[in-house]
């Protein structure tokens, strides 16, 4: 392959390829995350602050494999025993640590993780110091804890780790099943928070909202971003029943912000907002974006918080999506600082212009590569396809896009090729080293059906898949604008990421 100024060098997706083939012993998601690093470091590309690489120091880098390893032989976080037992035994031996900071849960189906990244960038430029837990992680599994906007340190990750450790085999040795990979990373964010100590936690749920390991802490402000169908084999078959399971974060007199909803998730979640007597804002009418338009590198917004209106709001990211995410953000920490309730003014507007103006949401709509473009998003149900195909016919002038998708086998991936059908001229398909992908020759079969065979073209590795889809996005010449979007998976996206590089 090619670099990005067109001069030949050592192709390393070749090592990617052996380094996850010697990772027999370990979880198949984080062995390729490994791989990847380490693929990466030998590209030269310098690690973002937000996607950290595998530590230097070849003794870190070895105790963190070892924790790697031991929370491998965990449950994943496909498997599930629908209950808080386990974590809230865990929380009650470790002292209630999630009890000793305000909170701000955030559920839903789409947009959880930018939207929170958005408010700890708020709360953080108002000089608070903020603790955030998102999932799953696009490159490093310490991306997951942020303290003060950035995944904290692999020495950090692995203290905590061990902190906790004899108290969850504790917890272990008690229960009916052992904590899960989930519950254990869940009891290690809110006691590095403790530790740290953050000023307030902004905690995104894994899966659902009422027996969601997260949901041992009673959020001051309740966040559901748009719910839609997705994870329909456990939450419910409808919006409604599967705002029923998300309306579970809304606790007693905390303030509900609420994005726009199908009708009959809104009913839901209103009701149970009335029966534990908190305050709701509804986006459209109590906040929202009041306008919008393209800008270079993202989009420039007028939002209309719960305290005034807000202009001339620069977001260097991409779709209208994106833009609701900003308002329900905003929302969220305007409630949280009592704007709107105890206080009348609206927070300061060049505060919230400056934290906007830095958001970053890395693998949503993130260019990794010019001259062709690439582009890559996580988007994995149908819902979030048509968002971002939506914001890439807005945001960038493609005059023909190759899509390379890699879908996880219990999503509706159907679904999610019609939604990108109208924007691809051609999609190459292709199959993550996750023991959740869906196998590249079913995938196949479902994208002839949606693009006709003479649009699809088949790739098992990855690798091959993105050379093959840059190769015919160059068939349009160097000036014409083809470009890729790589999509389907966090984990699709994660591994193109680190083996693309950024930039």
């Amino acid at each position: 392959m090619s670099d990005p100024n067109g001069t030949d060098q050592p192709d390393p997706l070749d090592s990617f390829e052996e380094i996850i083939d010697a990772e027999t012993t370990r979880d198949p998601d984080l062995a390729v995350i490994e791989a990847g690093s380490r693929t990466l470091r030998t590209q030269g590309g310098p690690p973002q602050a937000d996607v950290p690489a595998r530590p230097e120091d070849p003794e870190v880098d070895k105790a963190l494999r070892e924790v790697e390893a031991e929370l491998a032989t965990r449950w994943g976080e496909t498997k599930l025993e629908p209950s808080v037992s386990r974590i809230s035994a865990l929380m009650d031996v470790l002292g209630e640590p999630q009890r000793s900071y305000p909170s701000i849960h955030i559920t839903g189906t789409n947009g959880k993780t930018s939207t929170a990244r958005m408010i700890e960038a708020l709360l953080g430029a108002f000089e608070l110091r903020t603790g955030r837990y998102t999932s799953p992680h696009v490159q490093s599994i310490t991306e997951r804890i942020s303290l003060d906007g950035a995944p904290i340190s692999a020495e950090r990750f692995i203290e905590t780790y061990q902190d906790i450790k004899p108290y969850v085999e504790m917890v272990d040795g008690q229960q009916e099943f052992r904590l899960s990979f989930f519950e254990v990373l869940t009891g290690m964010a809110y006691a590095a928070f403790a530790d740290a100590p953050v000023d307030v936690a902004v905690v995104e749920v894994g899966m659902g909202g009422s027996w969601d390991a997260t949901n041992v802490i009673d959020g001051d402000v309740a966040v559901v971003t748009p719910i839609g169908l997705d994870h329909t084999d456990r939450l419910g078959g409808t919006t409604a029943e599967i705002a029923g399971e998300k309306s579970g974060i809304i606790k007693q007199d905390a303030t509900v912000i609420l994005a726009q909803q199908p009708v009959d998730a809104a009913q839901v979640l209103l009701k149970k907002a009335v029966e534990v007597d908190a305050t709701v804002a509804r986006e459209g009418l109590e906040f929202g974006v009041t306008a919008r338009q393209v800008a270079v590198g993202g989009q420039l917004l007028t939002l209309r918080g719960l305290g005034g209106e807000y202009p001339e709001v620069y977001l260097p990211l991409h779709g209208a999506h994106q833009a609701h995410n900003a308002a329900v953000a905003l929302a969220a920490v305007e409630a949280f600082f009592g704007v709107g309730a105890q206080r009348a003014e609206p927070l300061d507007i060049d505060t919230v212009r400056k934290a906007f103006a830095a958001v970053s949401s890395p693998g949503r709509l993130e260019v990794v590569r010019r001259s062709p473009t690439v582009v890559l998003d996580a988007a994995h149900n149908p819902a979030g396809a048509e968002a971002t195909a939506e914001a890439v016919r807005e945001a960038f002038d493609f005059s023909r896009l190759i899509g390379v998708v890699g879908a996880s086998g219990d999503k509706n991936v159907r679904g999610l090729l019609e939604a990108f059908e109208p924007i691809f001229a051609e999609v190459v398909v292709t199959q993550n080293s996750s023991h959740r992908a869906m196998d590249v020759d079913e995938l196949a079969a479902i994208a002839v059906e949606v693009f006709g065979d003479e649009r699809v073209q088949v790739e098992p590795r990855l690798p091959d898949a993105l050379e093959a889809a840059i190769t015919l996005a160059e068939e349009e010449g160097e000036f014409a604008g083809g470009g890729v979007l790589v999509t389907g998976s966090v984990i699709t996206v994660g591994e193109a990421r680190l083996l693309l590089g950024k930039g």
